[in-house]
Parts: C-alpha cells; structure tokens; sequence
C-alpha cells in the first residue's frame, strides 16, 4: 500500500474502497469482501444510508482498529453547528467506532462555515483524526482554508482522465490539501474503459485500462475510492502496486483532458436549486424535522 501524509501528520492510504450506491442490502458483504481482499480504507458518507451495514464489517473483520481508516461525510441537511456535531456523533454510533479517521463536509452549501466550527471542536476533542470537504471548487476551498482556525485537510473531488482538475490540484497544493478522488473512471462515461490510448497504455504492462487510470491517479498523488460489489474487480482494482507508468504514459494521459465534468457542475445555480430540492425530498420521506436527524 502507498500512502499520503495529511498536514497533521496522519498517513492516509492512497487507495481505498467507496461504497456510493452500494446498497443496504450489499453493503456489509462487500465491505467485508474489500477487507478481505486487503483494502483499509473505506470510504461512505451520510447521505448514502450505509454506515451502520459498514460498522457491522468492520467489527466481524476482527481488524485492529488502528489498521483501518474510515472516512464518512457529513451531508447538507446536517450543516450548520449544532447539527452537524449531533450528525458526526450519530454517524460514530453508527460505525460502531470510538473515533473517525476522517470526516468530510459534502457538498460546499448552505452553512458549511457553521459545519465546520462543530468539525473543528470534534477533531480537537479526538473524536475524528482529520477533517476536510468535499466537491468544493478552488475558491471556495481557498476561501474556507482563510478563515478557518483550522485548514481542511483533504478535498474530495470528481477527478478521472476527462476531468484532471489540474488547476484544482495545484490550489489543494498550495493549501497543503490532500486531492482525492471521486468517480476515479469517470464511471466509464465517454468510453473510458474502451479509450484507445488507456489500452494500448494497459497493454504494454498487462493490466486493465482501470488499473491503468488507478496508478495514474496513485502517480499524481491522488487518492482513489473505487468501488465495486464483484470481489474478483476489487481484487482487481487492489493489484495496482507492481508497475509504474512511464513520464511519457503520464503524458499522454494528461492529453485526455476535457477540462470538464462528466456529470455536474456545482457551480449552475440549476444544480445549487436540485439539491435544494433533494434535501427537501429527503424531510419529507423521512416523515418530519424529529425523524430526519437519524440519516
């Protein structure tokens, strides 16, 4: 395993296991799947209902706790200060866990400043070993890391072949933040997993263009999640550490760039108005303000 070192001096796996759109139902068996096949870091978050299946793995796997790093995220409807502090201490009984080795704002809406004073106490306190956000562009990133006692850690964002988010990576840089990735194939959008140049790239190593996209985010030191319910593509998705893509692999790489997203921009206001509305869908499904507070 290759890994970072956050600004506060804790080591962070660079490659991990997601479990965005892992179903209930799945989640804990994948997990447990992932553990097997050697992941330590997991990665889930609030809003994708699956923290309490991902605590019952790790407490079957019998893994030393310090071995492990766990990453949840705090999702909008729980911003602000006080409830977003309630959120974290649910999500810590969810896991199962004593602590969290990192907790990320998700989404750079509503009161993420309020959020973040609750992240930094909690940190302070030992309950979460780091803290950091996540989808926030480069000025919001710049504009959080200036007026914040404490300077997030690691910003999670889209990052694949057709968005490199170059100009992203060299901020997060500048601001000693960790870049990680989200959608680390561009979920095969634009026929990644088919491009041209990834296979012939693949090919000269034997390996997948996955695994090809994977070393080249490991290389520019990226963090990478991806996920996976099949064990064998976990395993897969694992084997990454045995080759190294040349300076001119990386190159030719780097020339996939479309410099724009393969799914959203956070930045169209529609997009602001749509998760408005999925926080407003969401209090409603879950009945009233009482029952919400629970996901």
């Amino acid at each position: 395993m290759e890994y970072v070192t956050l600004a506060n001096g804790v080591k962070m796996p660079q490659l991990g296991y997601g479990v965005y759109q892992v179903t209930k139902e799945e989640c804990e068996r994948c997990v447990s799947d992932a553990l097997s096949v050697g992941y330590r870091h997991i990665d889930t978050a609030q809003s994708y209902f699956n923290e309490e299946e991902v605590g019952n793995a790790i407490k079957k796997s019998g893994i030393p706790r310090e071995e492990l790093f766990i990453t949840t995220k705090v999702w909008i409807e729980h911003y602000g200060y006080e409830e977003c502090r309630k959120s974290v201490l649910e999500s810590l009984r969810k896991l199962q866990l004593d602590y969290i080795d990192l907790v990320l704002l998700h989404q750079p809406f509503s009161d993420y400043y309020g959020a973040w004073r609750a992240l930094e106490e909690l940190y302070a306190e030992g309950k979460l070993r780091a803290i950091g956000v996540s989808n926030f562009y480069p000025d919001r990133l710049v504009d959080l890391c200036s007026f914040s006692r404490i300077k997030p850690m690691v910003n999670q964002v889209e990052t694949h072949p057709h968005n490199q988010q170059k100009t992203a990576h060299e901020w997060m840089k500048k601001y000693g933040v960790i870049h990680e990735a989200w959608a680390p194939f561009g979920e095969g959008r634009g026929g990644l997993f088919t491009d041209p140049v990834l296979e012939k790239i693949g090919a000269k190593y034997g390996k997948t263009t996955a695994q090809v996209m994977l070393r080249w985010h490991l290389q520019r030191g990226i963090v990478v999640i991806p996920k996976s319910t099949h064990k064998e593509r976990m395993a897969e998705n694992f084997n990454v550490f045995d080759f190294t893509l040349s300076d001119d692999d990386m190159k030719e790489i780097a020339a996939l760039d479309k410099e724009q997203s393969s799914f959203f921009s956070h930045t169209d206001p529609s997009m602001v108005e749509w998760f408005v509305k999925t926080v407003e869908e969401r209090k409603k499904a879950h009945g009233n303000d009482t029952a919400k507070k629970s996901w």
